[in-house]
């Protein structure tokens, strides 16, 4: 058994992503553009690019978007020029934070990322503070109730690593990140559907934070979801409600 909470978290997690879909679509435009600038266009030859259109497509982006963001990362059409950086940083009780953006201006970011976490408790700190707390992987989460053993069946086979039961009935699957599109194909294959299906850096432990603790944390990562180059938000922490 693992985890506190995990279910809690998963859920408002989604339903923050659910209430701004605006924003996932330009994230996602963004991460394909880079994705091909760094790789090239063809989703076969470059598994960052196929992932990230993969998750256009999970949220119904249209093929003509999805094809457009690809050329312009790959320089067939003009378009800004973004790029990759990471801040890292500590909320409230200590709890890690990582935050990945993608940016065509370093100053406005970072000054932006700084003014979150100043305003909601938190503090930046330098690269690599909290880097090593995290691990680099693919992760499906299942509803309470789901069978156990029916997902550890089809998630081995598939190539997964680790397969966790939370206390809160939740199932969890965990496989590398260059596993994940094969592993998603085999649970679908088995006619299991996660709640929560994404290359992620999972906290290597986690920070279980309650009462007034717990609402200040939350209003920290929202604040730091909210900002515009913000593409995802990393903690140890785990809300409990």
């Amino acid at each position: 058994m693992a985890g506190h909470s995990k279910w809690a978290n998963i859920k408002h997690k989604k339903a923050v992503t659910d209430a701004k879909k605006g924003k996932v679509f330009t994230r996602l435009i963004r991460e394909i553009t880079v994705a091909a600038r760094m790789g090239g266009a063809d989703p076969s030859m470059n598994p960052r690019l196929r992932l990230a259109m993969e998750k256009a497509r999970d949220v119904n982006m249209s093929k003509d978007n999805i094809e457009s963001a690809a050329k312009r990362g790959a320089g067939a059409l003009e378009g800004a020029n973004y790029e990759e950086v990471r801040y890292e940083g500590y909320g409230i009780a200590g709890a890690a934070v990582m935050v990945d953006c993608l940016t065509d201006n370093r100053t406005r970011t970072v000054a932006d990322v700084r003014h979150a976490f100043v305003k909601h408790g938190g503090n930046l700190g330098t690269d690599g503070s909290v880097a090593f707390m995290f691990k680099h992987c693919g992760q499906f989460v299942f509803a309470p109730g789901t069978s156990e053993d029916q997902v550890m069946e089809a998630a081995l086979e598939a190539g997964a690593e680790d397969v966790l039961t939370n206390e809160d009935g939740s199932v969890e699957v965990i496989c590398a990140y260059n596993d994940f599109s094969t592993v998603k194909q085999g649970l679908e294959k088995a006619g299991l559907k996660p709640e929560l299906a994404e290359v992620t850096m999972k906290p290597l432990s986690e920070t279980v934070i309650s009462g007034e603790d717990a609402l200040r944390m939350q209003k920290l990562l929202d604040a730091l979801e909210a900002l515009d180059d913000v593409q995802d938000v990393y903690t140890t922490a785990m809300i409990d409600e």
